[in-house]
């Protein structure tokens, strides 16, 4: 992590702090993160405000008043302290309003570009239809605050010409999260070589014991996805070579199987990690990836429970999705795309038959996994999906 962004401040300046309270919630790229104090005080000013975005690690973002400390001490220059924002520009000659559109936006913009607005500001506008780019804040900074915007002018009111004509549109702006998904995946598919092997897997047997196991355990329901996520680390297990990553020095190896499962959040997709998943049974692998998936949904994941991991797996068979090829999650060297399980027509001895067939397919890395040690993953896999039984061992 270089950067996040404050998704909001949880004490007030003048507010008495103790070593340990939550001062603020802050946003990575994967989750929202408390921010505790280390020392008491008192608040005594906020520098970076809420929902500012690309916050520098290590950056002055507040200052702290020690038990005694004179208020006076928040004027005095101080090495760590950011630049000065540049000044609110000077307000528009009230001649030629189209043209002072055209040459400028009204509203103060951020370093990273974004439009600096507050949260509630920012809603108001998306309700009323006004252009946050046409109101001048009166906040700090020039920052747009909610009477900024209640004091504009509505869509369909009497408002500057637009410039350049535009179809209707929503922007949403990106979370750190979605950003940082877009880097990964870019980097990813631009920079690895993905190849791609498909398998179809007979899961009659594995539906019917899953269906005992559930029938019999009060406080067990497994999912397919256990299933998968166990028969993928025990395969992992035999074929070390696929549990790897690329480095331009050598290729890693892990000594212990840690799955990613891909997990679908409001802001984007999160990989929580099943940690050594070859040695844990179904239940306990069951009972984890309820909970990672449940507090990752609410960006509630500690760094080390998505960060890491040495192979991934997406599941979109709950979707109706028969198949589909994933983007690798780097560094890891394999992804694998599990679909929909659903009756086929098959032959068996000759004859024509009906089976419930899964199709999975694997990516994978030709810097790590070539061509035979794929096929053979993924027989291994197959095998073991196939008889569920030897999961249990």
């Amino acid at each position: 992590m270089t950067e996040g962004a404050i998704a909001r401040w949880l004490k007030k300046e003048g507010e008495a702090v103790k070593a340990g309270d939550i001062l603020a919630e802050i946003e990575t790229d994967k989750a929202i993160v408390e921010l505790t104090a280390e020392h008491e005080g008192v608040l005594g000013r906020i520098v970076v405000p809420d929902a500012t975005q690309n916050v520098k690690v290590e950056a002055l973002i507040a200052l702290l008043l020690a038990p005694g400390e004179d208020a006076a001490a928040l004027t005095q220059p101080s090495a760590a302290a950011p630049p000065k924002a540049a000044p609110a520009p000077a307000a528009l000659p009230a001649a030629s309003a189209a043209a002072s559109v055209a040459a400028a936006p009204a509203a103060a913009i951020g370093t990273s570009g974004r439009i600096l607005a507050s949260p509630l500001a920012r809603r108001i506008a998306a309700e009323r239809g006004v252009d946050l780019a046409r109101i001048r804040g009166s906040g700090p900074n020039g920052r747009i605050v909610r009477l900024d915007v209640e004091a504009a002018p509505a869509a369909g009111a009497a408002t500057l010409p637009l410039a350049v004509a535009a179809g209707a549109y929503e922007e949403i702006p990106n979370s750190s999260m979605r950003r940082m998904i877009a880097k990964r995946l870019a980097d990813a598919k631009q920079n690895i070589p993905h190849f791609y092997l498909s398998i179809d897997c007979a899961i009659d047997a594995l539906l019917k014991l899953r269906q005992e196991i559930n029938d019999c355990a009060e406080d067990t329901r497994l999912s397919v996805n256990d299933f998968v996520i166990k028969a993928a680390a025990v395969a992992l297990k035999k074929l070390p070579g696929v549990n790897a990553s690329w480095t331009e020095a050598a290729i890693r190896r892990y000594s212990h199987v840690d799955v990613s499962v891909a997990v679908a959040t409001p802001t984007g997709l999160i990989t929580p990690i099943v940690r050594d998943a070859e040695r844990k049974g179904l239940a306990q692998i069951s009972a984890e990836i309820k909970d990672l998936g449940l507090r990752g949904r609410a960006g509630k994941l500690a760094q080390d429970e998505y960060q890491g991991g040495g192979f991934t797996i997406s599941n979109l068979g709950m979707y109706g999705i028969r198949e589909f090829a994933a983007i690798i999650n780097p560094p890891q060297s394999a992804i694998l795309a599990v679909g929909a399980g659903e009756p086929r027509p098959v032959v068996k001895d000759g004859a024509l038959a009906i089976a419930t067939l899964m199709t999975c397919t694997l990516s994978a890395d030709h810097r790590v996994v070539d061509g035979a040690l794929g096929a053979e993953f993924l027989a291994a896999f197959k095998k073991l999906i196939e008889h569920p039984l030897t999961l249990l061992l």
